[in-house]
């Protein structure tokens, strides 16, 4: 059976809050430093172009049912036809986005500090946590756990009698980094919160790549089965009618 563990205040006092406290503010000063180095620079209009095409693609297979089927067939031929289609792009004109931004040196440069800004605080962080703080079970999660999450939640401690729901310093630390996002939003605004998770997503997906949005788009729009809605409108308001009347 698990031991059942006593915390310490001063674990509370002096590695919980601390650590909490040093990741928000490492958070909110990250932000503001890649704010300073983020560069401006004018959107391209072409790239523009193809996401509102995309946009008003989407909104058409959203409200597809509530217009008529020649309507609808007339503005999916307009999006889709293979001859001057918005949606089809021929093979030869896809763009490949890790060339276009390697050619750029100026994105080039962006891509660059935004790694530097996540991967030095995140190493310096790491090694305070680890130098300071390893070995300390630091809280425990308020219900149980099965042994699957032992390793994610207890990462430094070589203890297997450990009940699984206790957390340990160096656990505590990759579940602030990678979970403060709701907390980020309230004081950075919704708009320019972002965990960590996304900013790897970032950092693994170099390059927009138009081409595979409109063609992705253009085969949602070819597979779509229209059926007009608004001549089962007045057996849907017949029904409720007499539902009233009942």
């Amino acid at each position: 059976m698990a031991a059942d563990l006593v915390l310490d205040t001063a674990i509370r006092d002096w590695v919980l809050i601390p650590l909490s406290v040093v990741m928000v503010l490492i958070g909110v000063l990250r932000y503001f430093v890649s704010k300073l180095m983020r560069s401006n620079q004018v959107p391209d209009a072409k790239i523009v172009k193809e996401g509102q095409l995309v946009i008003r693609a989407r909104n058409l297979r959203a409200s597809a049912n509530f217009i008529p089927p020649k309507s609808f067939r007339a503005r999916r031929f307009y999006f889709s036809n293979e001859e001057n289609g918005l949606l089809f792009v021929p093979k030869g004109q896809a763009q490949n986005p890790q060339a276009q931004m390697f050619s750029d040196p100026n994105m080039a440069m962006d891509m660059m500090k935004k790694n530097l800004s996540m991967i030095i605080p995140q190493t310096l962080t790491f090694a305070w946590v680890n130098f300071f703080f390893s070995g300390f079970v630091a809280a425990k999660i308020p219900f149980p756990l099965t042994q699957r999450f032992r390793s994610m939640l207890q990462n430094g401690i070589d203890l297997s009698t450990v009940d699984v729901s206790y957390v340990s310093s160096r656990s505590w630390y990759f579940l602030n980094l990678f979970g403060l996002r709701g907390l980020f939003s309230l004081i950075l605004g919704e708009e320019n919160a972002m965990d960590d998770t996304q900013r790897m997503m970032q950092m693994s997906g170099f390059g927009f790549d138009p081409s595979k949005s409109l063609g992705a788009e253009k085969d949602s729009l070819d597979i779509i089965q229209h059926d007009w809605a608004l001549p089962k409108f007045e057996h849907r308001a017949e029904a409720v009618l007499k539902k009233l009347v009942r």
